[in-house]
């Protein structure tokens, strides 16, 4: 990777991708959320300029984000970790209600969700606590415990508010950095078994999501109810085939297809611009989450340091929310509230994705130049263990 792009200082594919999937994204909510603006605000760009404005915002937050030392973000990350969980107390509380959840804080001109700004605070704060307890991690049940149990006390303020979807991301999150950090698969399969039955449970005991689980599998057996949101999407893809029926020729996006310029702007994507532009999208967001996934494991294999994990975590964020995002669109998976990564509608998203670019292009400058310590704090031998996790 640093051979490709060896007088820039940092990889330019990540920094390209990034910028190419915020002007697909203006494109795409400009074109999507036209019906919505008028029908609720009486401006057919007001969406468009609030959308604009989450990313000039969003992309300033970023580059100050990159001057920041990763040592710095290692450093802090617990007291991240803290404010953040404070916010989800806080959000239960004076939160606002929209469609039922309440997961935003009103701060006058904007809505803040602090679900969102979750996912990077976790992966900062975990990275920390594998890198520098990874024997622990790799050979006793309570090197696994230990965060498990924060997770717990995650999800059930989430649970609260209720974001399950959340949730499923921070899980995923927990899982692939512990499996980076040499888990035992004895411990792995514990906690993944653990999990799916408490996704079990929470789907059996409350209606609305287990209205969504089988509305998924059939979703034309009540297609003007359960099944309505997804059978719009379906056909949006269907109509899309191929090339596509040209930008600003939806169909669906004009009252039929709800939140068709936030969750389901994938849906928009496939019928204007088809499997074409569909893939386009995908290859963008594959090569920031092949990119970092590298990223993560190049350090790695040179010590086990907070800067690989947090490079590894954020390609699996990218991942995750990708996957769920298209999948949920498609019917491959039930629906979820989940945004498109630097695409979808939504400031509090925007931010911490353009963040995470950010982190990713400071921990590989870092990297390019030699600036990350590979001795970590404690447990001085961590670094040969490593090299075994990686080799595996």
């Amino acid at each position: 990777m640093a051979g490709n792009n060896a007088g820039a200082g940092f990889d330019r594919w990540i920094f390209i991708s990034a910028t190419l999937l915020l002007v697909m994204s203006v494109i795409l909510i400009g074109s999507s959320s036209i019906m919505e603006s008028e029908k609720l605000y009486h401006s057919d760009f007001y969406l468009l300029i609030k959308h604009a404005i989450s990313i000039a915002v969003a992309c300033v937050l970023a580059f100050f984000c990159a001057l920041i030392p990763s040592r710095v973000l290692d450093k802090h990350s617990l007291k991240f970790m803290i404010a953040i969980t404070l916010m989800l107390i806080l959000v239960l509380l004076i939160g606002r209600s929209i469609n039922g959840a309440r997961r935003w804080i009103n701060l006058g001109v904007v809505n803040l969700q602090p679900a969102e700004f979750l996912k990077l605070c976790w992966i900062l704060y975990l990275s920390r606590f594998v890198s520098r307890r990874v024997i622990e991690v790799r050979t006793s049940i309570l090197g696994c415990i230990k965060p498990c149990l924060l997770v717990f006390l995650i999800a059930v303020l989430l649970l609260f508010q209720p974001d399950l979807g959340s949730l499923v991301v921070i899980a995923v999150l927990s899982l692939g950095l512990l499996w980076t950090g040499g888990a035992k698969f004895v411990y792995y399969a514990f906690f993944l078994a653990t999990g799916a039955l408490a996704f079990s449970v929470l789907v059996l005991f409350q209606p609305y999501r287990m209205l969504r689980v089988t509305s998924f599998m059939d979703p034309w057996a009540d297609q003007f109810g359960s099944g309505y949101q997804l059978t719009q999407s379906l056909m949006a893809f269907g109509r899309g085939g191929l090339w596509g029926q040209g930008l600003g020729n939806s169909i669906v996006k004009l009252g039929y297809l709800p939140e068709a310029h936030n969750d389901f702007v994938t849906s928009i994507l496939g019928e204007e611009l088809g499997f074409a532009g569909l893939c386009i999208v995908l290859l963008l967001e594959y090569i920031i989450i092949i990119k970092a996934v590298r990223l993560g494991f190049k350090i790695l294999r040179k010590g086990p340091v907070f800067q690989g994990f947090v490079a590894c975590g954020i390609g699996f964020l990218f991942c995750t929310q990708t996957f769920v995002n298209i999948g949920a669109a498609s019917g491959a998976l039930p629906t979820k509230g989940l945004t498109l990564p630097l695409i979808s509608f939504g400031g509090s998203s925007m931010i911490v994705f353009c963040c995470a670019v950010a982190m990713l292009l400071r921990i590989d400058f870092e990297y390019r130049h030699g600036r990350i310590n590979f001795q970590v704090p404690e447990e001085k031998d961590a670094e040969a263990n490593m090299h075994e996790v990686i080799s595996r």
